[in-house]
């Protein structure tokens, strides 16, 4: 995926007598190097903003939900106050990759206890910390209303 603006990536499910499969078909995995998984305890921690510029992040709720937002940041140095945040809501239940490509920041808070999300990325973790910049939760959106 090379998309310049995020995507949603829809996925879908699949029961019969032997079981249920979920499945993202459209989710290509090429360029993906490594995977982790976010557990939050509780509603009220925020994990916001981490900005790349090179770095192309994927996200996928495992269990419960989690509303996770992206912003495009316009200078990484000194990045506006005033950009527009928007986000999704991912659910376990709905089975969708959400597609945060490089060049924004994103962050996440879940919506139920106990929720765990896998993010996918195009970088090693070395690459990563060389391209990792953060900024104060508190810009560019209320994660209070969720």
């Amino acid at each position: 995926m090379n998309n310049k603006q995020p995507l949603l990536i829809r996925g879908g499910l699949y029961s019969d007598e032997r079981g249920e499969l979920s499945y993202v078909n459209d989710f290509d995995l090429t360029n993906v190097k490594r995977f982790y998984v976010i557990k939050h305890p509780d509603k009220r921690v925020v994990r916001a903003w981490q900005g790349h510029q090179q770095e192309h992040k994927y996200f996928k709720c495992l269990k419960g939900s989690f509303v996770v937002a992206w912003v495009e940041i316009d200078n990484f140095k000194n990045p506006s106050v005033k950009l527009n945040a928007q986000y999704e809501i991912l659910k376990a239940s709905e089975n969708n990759v959400l597609s945060v490509p490089p060049g924004n920041a994103n962050g996440l808070k879940a919506l139920e206890p106990g929720s765990q999300i896998i993010v996918f990325s195009d970088y090693a973790l070395n690459e990563s910390l060389d391209d990792k910049i953060r900024f104060e939760k508190d810009l560019w959106l209320d994660w209070s209303q969720f």
